[in-house]
């Protein structure tokens, strides 16, 4: 298939390009060097790609991911998540091509208490997630031929995530405080970027909960990633939510259970902790 990836040169992104690429056509892009230019809040630049391209299938990882940049900027926000995604929706409606969108779990507020399902109604309490969900709403509207894919805490060994960060801290202090009331699952960008790269040709259009297995707070997520890399003299002290400053209200319980793929019987995600050894072992290597 000939596969266009939003957003090709991020974390994801590069990702998704690199588990696409023996078995595809990829097509990346982005607003930055290294890949075709191409801003997706550009009405008229996403037609004419869309239109010179004719992919089979749109992968869009392209999005405005901070989280507290958003609350700070909303009209931003919409612009990139919820205007730029209605822009490559329409697109690929126009030439019946699919398109698979990267969801969040921010699109759930948090008070179910237990792990949502792709049948909960959504309820975003921050700029990120309204956004977020409107962007789905565009894609579920606009394109028949849709995979809407809800992720949570995405880490790799690059880009800017909080895995990398509390490696980069634990180099500067000897004592971290994280967050310990806030409960959800990690993902790890190659294993999301693999299940992306499997939806391609697919004919179960719809909504997906994709994570690795498992369910942590942010606190034990950091316990593990020190204490895998080694990191054992940094001191990672839990606090209250109410005691980090920020400006955006988070989800208390954003656990997402992968339920249409449970109930299909495929549901194959690995347990988080197994993929932060993985991904340990990555950022030792890219290291040296």
């Amino acid at each position: 298939m000939r596969i266009l990836v939003t957003g090709a040169c991020g974390m994801l992104g590069t990702l998704v390009c690199h588990a696409l690429r023996d078995k595809h056509h990829v097509v990346p892009t982005d607003v930055v060097e290294g890949c075709e230019k191409l801003d997706i809040t550009d009405t008229g630049a996403v037609f004419d790609v869309v239109n010179r391209v004719r992919p089979e299938m749109v992968i869009h990882c392209a999005a405005m991911t901070d989280v507290d940049g958003c609350e700070r900027e909303p009209d931003k926000a919409f612009l990139i998540n919820a205007v730029g995604t209605w822009n490559l929706a329409c697109a690929c409606a126009s030439i019946d091509c699919a398109i698979a969108y990267v969801s969040t779990d921010y699109v759930f507020d948090g008070e179910k208490g237990e792990a949502y399902t792709e049948f909960d109604s959504p309820n975003p309490m921050s700029a990120y997630g309204a956004s977020k969900l409107a962007g789905e709403n565009a894609v579920r509207e606009i394109c028949p031929k849709h995979y809407i894919v809800r992720t949570s805490w995405l880490f790799a060994p690059h880009g800017k995530n909080f895995a990398l960060t509390m490696l980069r801290a634990s180099e500067k202090n000897k004592r971290l405080t994280v967050v310990a009331d806030q409960f959800g699952s990690p993902t790890y960008a190659k294993d999301l970027a693999e299940f992306l790269a499997g939806l391609a040709g697919s004919p179960l259009h719809g909504v997906y909960h994709f994570t690795n297995a498992g369910i942590c707070s942010w606190y034990e997520f950091a316990k593990k990633i020190l204490e895998t890399a080694g990191r054992t003299e940094t001191e990672v002290v839990p606090i209250k939510t109410e005691e980090w400053p920020t400006p955006t209200q988070r989800p208390k319980y954003s656990v997402l259970k992968h339920y249409r793929m449970e109930l299909l019987g495929r549901d194959s995600a690995r347990p988080w902790e197994d993929a932060v050894v993985e991904f340990i072992s990555a950022w030792t290597t890219a290291k040296q």
